[in-house]
Protein backbone atom coordinates (compact mmCIF):
# COMPACT_ATOMS: atom_id res chain seq x y z
CA UNK A 1 0.00 0.00 0.00
CA UNK A 2 0.80 3.45 -0.94
CA UNK A 3 0.25 6.60 0.36
CA UNK A 4 0.96 10.35 -0.74
CA UNK A 5 2.16 12.56 1.71
CA UNK A 6 0.12 15.84 2.48
CA UNK A 7 1.12 19.34 2.13
CA UNK A 8 -0.25 19.91 5.74
CA UNK A 9 1.89 17.27 6.96
CA UNK A 10 5.36 18.17 5.07
CA UNK A 11 4.34 21.97 6.57
CA UNK A 12 3.90 20.48 9.71
CA UNK A 13 7.12 18.39 10.06
CA UNK A 14 9.60 20.20 8.22
CA UNK A 15 11.53 22.79 9.57
CA UNK A 16 11.85 24.75 6.12
CA UNK A 17 11.06 25.59 2.84
CA UNK A 18 14.17 24.12 1.59
CA UNK A 19 13.38 21.08 3.42
CA UNK A 20 10.06 20.66 1.49
CA UNK A 21 11.44 21.09 -1.68
CA UNK A 22 14.24 18.65 -1.04
CA UNK A 23 12.23 15.99 0.51
CA UNK A 24 9.47 16.30 -2.44
CA UNK A 25 12.13 15.45 -5.10
CA UNK A 26 12.11 12.04 -3.47
CA UNK A 27 8.80 11.34 -4.27
CA UNK A 28 8.59 9.10 -1.27
CA UNK A 29 5.99 7.59 -0.24
CA UNK A 30 4.20 7.45 3.55
CA UNK A 31 4.69 3.45 3.10
CA UNK A 32 8.40 4.17 2.98
CA UNK A 33 8.58 6.10 5.55
CA UNK A 34 10.42 4.41 9.36
CA UNK A 35 8.01 2.71 11.47
CA UNK A 36 7.79 5.35 14.43
CA UNK A 37 7.11 2.88 17.28
CA UNK A 38 9.83 -0.10 16.43
CA UNK A 39 12.58 2.74 15.44
CA UNK A 40 12.40 6.05 17.65
CA UNK A 41 15.67 5.76 20.31
CA UNK A 42 16.15 8.95 22.61
CA UNK A 43 17.59 11.46 21.19
CA UNK A 44 16.02 11.31 17.71
CA UNK A 45 13.50 13.64 16.29
CA UNK A 46 10.60 11.15 14.72
CA UNK A 47 7.34 12.50 14.00
CA UNK A 48 4.13 10.29 13.16
CA UNK A 49 3.24 12.06 9.93
CA UNK A 50 -0.21 9.72 8.77
CA UNK A 51 -2.23 6.77 10.91
CA UNK A 52 -2.64 4.55 8.12
CA UNK A 53 -6.49 2.76 7.84
CA UNK A 54 -6.35 -0.39 6.91
CA UNK A 55 -8.65 -3.00 6.31
CA UNK A 56 -10.39 -4.39 9.62
CA UNK A 57 -8.70 -7.69 9.23
CA UNK A 58 -4.80 -5.90 8.83
CA UNK A 59 -2.52 -5.17 11.53
CA UNK A 60 -2.14 -1.56 12.41
CA UNK A 61 0.74 0.08 11.63
CA UNK A 62 2.32 3.80 11.90
CA UNK A 63 4.70 5.28 9.19
CA UNK A 64 6.69 8.00 10.09
CA UNK A 65 10.07 9.84 9.23
CA UNK A 66 13.07 9.85 11.29
CA UNK A 67 14.89 12.67 11.14
CA UNK A 68 18.60 13.38 12.74
CA UNK A 69 20.63 16.46 12.91
CA UNK A 70 24.83 16.36 13.13
CA UNK A 71 27.25 19.20 13.56
CA UNK A 72 30.52 18.78 10.82
CA UNK A 73 32.42 21.23 10.01
CA UNK A 74 30.82 24.13 11.27
CA UNK A 75 27.59 23.32 9.96
CA UNK A 76 24.00 21.56 10.74
CA UNK A 77 23.53 18.77 8.86
CA UNK A 78 19.90 17.32 8.25
CA UNK A 79 19.52 13.51 7.52
CA UNK A 80 16.24 11.58 7.15
CA UNK A 81 16.25 7.65 6.94
CA UNK A 82 14.22 5.50 5.76
CA UNK A 83 13.85 1.69 5.62
CA UNK A 84 13.85 1.17 2.16
CA UNK A 85 17.58 -1.16 2.99
CA UNK A 86 20.34 -1.32 5.12
CA UNK A 87 21.62 1.49 3.40
CA UNK A 88 18.84 4.44 4.16
CA UNK A 89 19.94 4.52 7.81
CA UNK A 90 22.53 5.58 9.50
CA UNK A 91 25.57 3.46 10.12
CA UNK A 92 28.41 4.15 13.12
CA UNK A 93 31.27 3.70 10.46
CA UNK A 94 29.82 6.52 8.45
CA UNK A 95 30.01 8.94 11.73
CA UNK A 96 33.53 7.65 12.61
CA UNK A 97 34.52 8.46 9.42
CA UNK A 98 32.86 11.76 9.16
CA UNK A 99 34.53 13.30 12.22
CA UNK A 100 38.19 11.35 11.07
CA UNK A 101 38.04 13.81 7.63
CA UNK A 102 37.11 17.04 9.56
CA UNK A 103 39.78 16.69 12.14
CA UNK A 104 42.27 14.68 10.31
CA UNK A 105 42.85 17.32 7.39
CA UNK A 106 46.32 16.91 7.16
CA UNK A 107 46.00 13.39 6.37
CA UNK A 108 43.11 13.41 4.11
CA UNK A 109 43.51 16.56 2.54
CA UNK A 110 39.79 16.73 0.21
CA UNK A 111 40.15 20.55 -0.60
CA UNK A 112 39.81 20.73 -4.49
CA UNK A 113 39.78 16.41 -4.58
CA UNK A 114 37.87 14.19 -6.76
CA UNK A 115 36.22 11.77 -4.76
CA UNK A 116 33.68 8.92 -4.93
CA UNK A 117 31.64 7.59 -2.25
CA UNK A 118 30.74 3.81 -2.71
CA UNK A 119 27.44 2.71 -0.60
CA UNK A 120 26.71 6.63 0.39
CA UNK A 121 23.30 5.60 1.84
CA UNK A 122 22.13 8.93 3.75
CA UNK A 123 24.64 10.49 1.95
CA UNK A 124 26.68 11.97 5.08
CA UNK A 125 30.08 11.08 3.98
CA UNK A 126 29.60 12.77 0.87
CA UNK A 127 28.27 15.66 2.46
CA UNK A 128 30.93 16.28 5.29
CA UNK A 129 33.08 15.41 2.09
CA UNK A 130 31.63 18.12 -0.08
CA UNK A 131 31.72 20.82 3.11
CA UNK A 132 35.46 20.37 3.24
CA UNK A 133 35.90 21.49 -0.28
CA UNK A 134 36.21 18.45 -2.24
CA UNK A 135 34.02 17.70 -5.68
CA UNK A 136 31.75 14.56 -5.13
CA UNK A 137 29.81 11.99 -7.01
CA UNK A 138 28.17 10.06 -4.46
CA UNK A 139 26.54 6.22 -5.84
CA UNK A 140 24.44 3.40 -4.19
CA UNK A 141 21.61 1.44 -5.69
CA UNK A 142 18.62 2.16 -7.02
CA UNK A 143 16.28 1.85 -4.31
CA UNK A 144 18.29 4.25 -2.05
CA UNK A 145 18.70 6.69 -4.48
CA UNK A 146 15.58 9.12 -4.17
CA UNK A 147 16.53 9.64 -0.16
CA UNK A 148 19.92 10.38 -1.00
CA UNK A 149 19.65 12.72 -3.23
CA UNK A 150 17.42 14.71 -1.76
CA UNK A 151 20.23 14.58 2.03
CA UNK A 152 22.70 15.58 -0.31
CA UNK A 153 20.84 18.73 -1.83
CA UNK A 154 19.42 19.72 1.39
CA UNK A 155 22.92 20.21 2.73
CA UNK A 156 24.80 21.54 0.24
CA UNK A 157 22.60 24.00 -1.42
CA UNK A 158 24.56 26.97 -1.27
CA UNK A 159 27.52 26.14 1.14
CA UNK A 160 29.74 24.50 -1.05
CA UNK A 161 31.35 25.28 -4.05
CA UNK A 162 30.03 22.37 -6.10
CA UNK A 163 26.81 20.09 -5.26
CA UNK A 164 27.84 16.61 -5.15
CA UNK A 165 26.73 14.46 -7.97
CA UNK A 166 24.78 11.34 -7.08
CA UNK A 167 24.60 8.52 -9.41
CA UNK A 168 23.58 4.65 -9.40
CA UNK A 169 26.33 2.49 -9.28
CA UNK A 170 26.43 -1.50 -8.87
CA UNK A 171 29.57 -3.04 -7.52
CA UNK A 172 30.58 -5.44 -10.63
CA UNK A 173 33.28 -7.03 -11.88
CA UNK A 174 32.77 -5.55 -15.19
CA UNK A 175 32.78 -2.32 -15.14
CA UNK A 176 34.99 -1.51 -17.98
CA UNK A 177 32.04 -0.40 -20.52
CA UNK A 178 30.06 1.40 -18.16
CA UNK A 179 32.84 3.21 -16.66
CA UNK A 180 36.19 3.03 -18.98
CA UNK A 181 39.19 3.15 -16.87
CA UNK A 182 40.92 6.45 -17.08
CA UNK A 183 38.05 8.71 -18.03
CA UNK A 184 37.06 8.65 -14.22
CA UNK A 185 39.78 9.42 -12.23
CA UNK A 186 39.36 10.16 -8.34
CA UNK A 187 41.76 11.24 -5.21
CA UNK A 188 40.12 9.59 -3.06
CA UNK A 189 37.42 6.56 -2.81
CA UNK A 190 35.65 6.85 0.13
CA UNK A 191 33.32 3.54 1.91
CA UNK A 192 31.57 2.92 4.89
CA UNK A 193 29.79 0.19 7.05
CA UNK A 194 29.70 -1.18 3.24
CA UNK A 195 30.53 -4.72 4.01
CA UNK A 196 28.26 -5.68 6.88
CA UNK A 197 25.85 -8.80 5.93
CA UNK A 198 26.75 -7.92 1.92
CA UNK A 199 26.70 -10.74 -0.45
CA UNK A 200 28.79 -8.63 -3.23
CA UNK A 201 31.67 -8.29 -1.34
CA UNK A 202 33.64 -10.08 -3.92
CA UNK A 203 32.72 -7.36 -6.21
CA UNK A 204 32.96 -4.60 -4.15
CA UNK A 205 36.67 -5.14 -4.21
CA UNK A 206 36.41 -5.35 -7.66
CA UNK A 207 34.83 -1.92 -7.95
CA UNK A 208 37.39 -0.44 -5.26
CA UNK A 209 40.42 -1.62 -7.49
CA UNK A 210 38.80 -0.61 -10.69
CA UNK A 211 38.55 2.87 -9.65
CA UNK A 212 42.05 2.97 -7.96
CA UNK A 213 44.19 4.23 -10.46
CA UNK A 214 47.55 5.80 -9.97
CA UNK A 215 47.30 8.62 -7.00
CA UNK A 216 44.26 7.37 -6.20
CA UNK A 217 43.80 6.13 -2.15
CA UNK A 218 40.65 3.94 -0.64
CA UNK A 219 39.39 5.57 2.83
CA UNK A 220 37.10 2.64 4.14
CA UNK A 221 35.89 2.59 7.45
CA UNK A 222 34.69 -0.42 8.79
CA UNK A 223 33.30 -1.47 11.98
CA UNK A 224 33.28 -5.26 12.80
CA UNK A 225 30.93 -7.60 13.83
CA UNK A 226 30.99 -10.68 11.07
CA UNK A 227 33.54 -13.15 10.28
CA UNK A 228 33.17 -11.89 6.54
CA UNK A 229 34.19 -8.24 8.01
CA UNK A 230 37.93 -9.60 8.94
CA UNK A 231 37.70 -12.18 5.84
CA UNK A 232 37.15 -9.05 3.51
CA UNK A 233 39.51 -6.93 5.49
CA UNK A 234 42.32 -9.35 4.36
CA UNK A 235 41.61 -9.32 1.02
CA UNK A 236 41.64 -5.91 0.90
CA UNK A 237 44.83 -5.83 2.69
CA UNK A 238 46.14 -8.17 -0.33
CA UNK A 239 44.09 -6.09 -3.01
CA UNK A 240 45.81 -2.68 -1.78
CA UNK A 241 48.93 -1.15 0.34
CA UNK A 242 47.08 -0.73 3.43
CA UNK A 243 47.52 1.78 6.42
CA UNK A 244 45.79 1.72 9.45
CA UNK A 245 44.38 5.59 10.10
CA UNK A 246 42.20 5.14 13.24
CA UNK A 247 41.33 2.49 15.33
CA UNK A 248 38.65 2.26 18.41
CA UNK A 249 37.73 -1.12 19.24
CA UNK A 250 36.08 -2.60 16.43
CA UNK A 251 35.69 0.86 14.48
CA UNK A 252 38.78 1.22 11.97
CA UNK A 253 39.60 3.52 8.91
CA UNK A 254 42.30 2.03 6.71
CA UNK A 255 43.73 3.94 3.70
CA UNK A 256 44.85 1.65 0.57
CA UNK A 257 46.89 2.27 -2.41
CA UNK A 258 46.31 -0.16 -5.68
CA UNK A 259 49.25 -2.75 -5.87
CA UNK A 260 50.44 -2.76 -9.72
CA UNK A 261 51.34 -5.09 -11.53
Amino acid sequence: MEFSVTQQSLQTYFSSTDDREAFAQTSLPVSRFLIGYLFSLPGREVSINQLVQPPLWAPKIIYSLAKEIYHYVGEDIVIYETIDSYGAIMWPAALALCSFLENNREIVNLQGAQVLELGAGTGLVSIVASLLGASVTATDLPVVLSNLRANVLRNTRGRCRELPKVDVLSWSFDLKRSHPTGVHQYDYILAADVVYQHDFLEELLATMKHFCGPGTAVIWANKVRLGSDLTFTENFKKAFHTSLLFEDGDMKIFKGTCRRS
